[in-house]
């Protein structure tokens, strides 16, 4: 009996946390379901040693984490693990349900930062140019599926979003300037993003289908997303996209397990910093809350420094 209503207690303390983090931090869906399955986790390992939330102690996080290393989590994974432990007792303690984090003082498990997965700006020249190519001679339903596709991948390259800034994006957002996006971002933050020529052209293109008798297909209707879909969210997925990719890779000849919308942020980023922007600058477009995030990319600017030195400097060694 004490076992079941200890759960519900902890149940409880983890709900109005993720509650608070949604009305405090404007924390999205996917942010809120890995903060739950990682409490979870944490609160299912105290049910089976007997011990509540508000009893545990340092000795009792030390060995869920060891658990966690012997079951083979990399770092980040217990990282993330502890930091989200970390902040559900910073939580407790404020509200008066724990007197002391038994997180305090503990190390979180050494990252290992890797670098971020990108393409070369041929290989995404060359996915643009295979999704342009595959709208020729379609009709009807499939030729809207390729003009969407064929939009949302120069949208993406061209401003770095996020896929689920993406595919989530609002119709409102074409009122304005035609060359700039207004994204809300993470925590509600608002970033303002430039559309390039094939962008605009594509976004278009999109938007007058229905137009022209050829299409085969009824004019668009107004509705609340810029990519509607009859799903439950309302407007197209992000793994339905992320699906497409892949295909579009295979066309291209290019390994699929190499593309995914966050390898082509990860490439917008890369290739903006290797042709001289700022890292301020691409923390802005990115919608990085934090420049330490953006600093992953500090490889490309070393790189980008190197050359400069080698091929400018007048005492750099030539080859004979």
């Amino acid at each position: 009996m004490h076992g079941d209503t200890t759960g519900s207690k902890d149940r409880r303390h983890i709900a109005a946390f993720l509650e608070m983090m949604v009305a405090e931090k404007g924390a999205a869906a996917n942010t809120l379901d890995a903060y739950r399955r990682d409490l979870e986790d944490y609160t299912g390992y105290l049910d089976r040693a007997g011990v509540s939330l508000a009893e545990a102690t340092k000795p009792d996080v030390s060995r869920y984490m060891q658990g966690l290393s012997v079951a083979g989590l990399k770092p980040a994974s217990r990282a993330r693990r502890l930091s989200a432990v970390r902040q559900l007792y910073k939580f407790l303690e404020a509200e008066g349900a724990v007197r002391e984090s038994p997180v305090e003082g503990l190390a979180a498990p050494t990252k290992e930062r890797a670098l971020p997965k990108t393409l070369s700006v041929d290989e995404v020249d060359r996915l643009i140019e295979t999704a342009a190519r595959a709208v020729e001679g379609l009709k009807g339903r499939e030729l809207v599926r390729a003009v969407r596709h064929h939009c949302l991948l120069e949208m993406l390259y061209a401003t770095g979003m996020r896929v689920s800034e993406l595919v989530s994006l609002p119709r409102s957002v074409l009122k304005g300037d035609p060359r700039l996006l207004a994204i809300r971002g993470k925590g509600g933050r608002e970033r303002l993003v430039p559309l390039n020529t094939g962008a605009r052209t594509a976004l278009v293109r999109y938007l007058s289908l229905g137009l022209s008798p050829e299409d085969g297909v009824a004019p668009m209707v107004t509705t609340r997303y810029l990519f509607p879909s009859r799903g439950q969210e309302g407007h197209l997925t992000r793994q339905r996209f992320a699906q497409d990719l892949k295909e579009t890779a295979i066309q291209a000849g290019i390994d699929p397990e190499r593309v995914s919308p966050h390898v082509l942020r990860h490439a917008f980023a890369s290739h903006l910093l290797d042709r001289g922007a700022d890292l301020r600058s691409v923390q802005s477009l990115l919608g990085h809350a934090d420049i330490s995030t953006t600093e992953i990319y500090t490889h490309v600017l070393e790189e980008r420094l190197k050359r400069l030195v080698t091929e400018h400097h007048p005492l750099a060694k030539k080859e004979p």
